[in-house]
């Protein structure tokens, strides 16, 4: 692995972050105090090429590499966690399913609007009593003539809202357990298909989480995903991939908290001096940046490993999750404590970096499950 980055990922970083820092970052407050993403930014990311980064040139992405897809998550976390997500979801949990599992007719027909922007993705896995336990799916879809019969409910789902398509994981048959679950591509334009719920959060406030209700929603046969009951293998595949996008996001939230404390430490003077001059400062400002470098370096390998189509990189996605998560929590906490009672208002972004970070320890599997599946893989070799 090369730790410098090749002409083309420069180029995306550099892009990534001037439009992060002149588009997205202007809005990032406004976005949260509504609890609303501007939807003219989905046609500008759709427009540059971020929304399909990772999908090849022939279904309509931009063709780079998941290393180049990581830096433009990093890059837009770093100024708006809600952005980051909104990509990293709709790119990783849709996009990419869609493209290892789907057939050659799944790919031409919802490859190409996904990766233009025209229509936003999500995955609809997480249940009331089927988070963790994948396995514990109640949703049903049962094979009526030439179509598929989804009925069930689905919580907790990133892009739900807006989603154009979603891709679903059901049961096709309940006795076999996660062996008998399946997957299946659902345009949200179905009959049957419904978004019951906006939920109200903590942090990533612009960005959709959604309750989807599936009511006798008749797809076409063709829209299996992968063979029949292999569901739990497109969602443990999806997922691997999808923890690289949201250890990308931790990276940047956890930058975008250091680079503000790091101004504040030089501006913000007390006792006739500023307090980037103060040991106990610049221990904190260190520390920072020491924990977002290794982050970042677990996160490009492990997008490294996918690049290279290696089958097995559970483990390294998990560490660079895991850690990067942590990371995010740790830079957040501290830049609070840097800026002091500033950083307790809302005047300063620091105190929405620090309600963004949290979800990163949580969703597309917790820091504890992280840990089970790191252990589990040493243990096994």
């Amino acid at each position: 692995m090369d730790f410098e980055l090749n002409d083309i990922q420069t180029m995306v970083r550099d892009t990534a972050r001037k439009f992060a820092r002149e588009e997205v970052a202007p809005l990032a407050a406004e976005m949260d105090k509504e609890a609303r993403f501007k939807p003219e930014l989905v046609q500008q990311m759709g427009e540059l090429g971020f929304l399909g980064a990772a999908v090849p040139e022939a279904y309509g992405g931009a063709g780079m590499d998941y290393q180049c897809y990581a830096i433009i998550v990093e890059e837009l976390s770093s100024a708006c966690a809600s952005t980051g997500v909104v990509v990293s979801a709709h790119s990783s949990l849709c996009c990419d399913p869609i493209l290892k599992f789907g057939t050659e007719e799944q790919k031409k027909q919802f490859l190409p609007p996904l990766a233009s922007g025209q229509m936003l993705g999500c995955l609809g896995l997480t249940e009331p009593q089927a988070g963790t336990d994948a396995g514990n799916v109640k949703t049903t879809a049962v094979l009526d003539g030439d179509a598929w019969v989804l009925n069930g409910t689905k919580i907790f789902i990133t892009n739900g809202g807006p989603a154009g398509v979603a891709v679903v994981i059901a049961s096709t048959d309940r006795s076999a357990k996660h062996k008998g679950l399946s997957a299946f591509i659902v345009p949200a334009d179905t009959p049957g298909y419904r978004v019951a719920k906006e939920e109200h959060k903590l942090g990533i406030r612009a960005s959709s989480t959604a309750e989807l209700v599936f009511e006798d929603c008749r797809i076409p046969k063709d829209n299996l995903l992968g063979a029949p009951g292999e569901g739990f293998k497109v969602a443990m595949a999806t997922l691997d991939g999808g923890r690289i996008g949201i250890a990308a996001q931790a990276v940047g939230i956890g930058r975008g908290a250091l680079e503000a404390a790091v101004a504040y430490a030089k501006e913000r003077t007390q006792f006739g001096k500023p307090i980037a001059s103060f040991q106990a400062i610049q221990w904190k400002l260190a520390d920072m940046a020491t924990e977002l470098d290794a982050a970042r370096l677990l996160t490009l390998r492990a997008a490294w490993m996918k690049d290279r189509g290696l089958k097995n990189f559970s483990r390294e996605s998990a560490m660079a999750k895991l850690f990067a998560s942590e990371a995010a929590m740790n830079a957040t906490r501290e830049a609070i404590q840097v800026f002091g009672g500033y950083g307790y208002i809302d005047e300063y972004p620091v105190e929405r970096y620090y309600r963004d970070a949290k979800i990163t320890e949580i969703y597309e599997g917790t820091s504890e499950v992280q840990r089970l599946v790191i252990a589990r893989a040493l243990l096994r070799d």
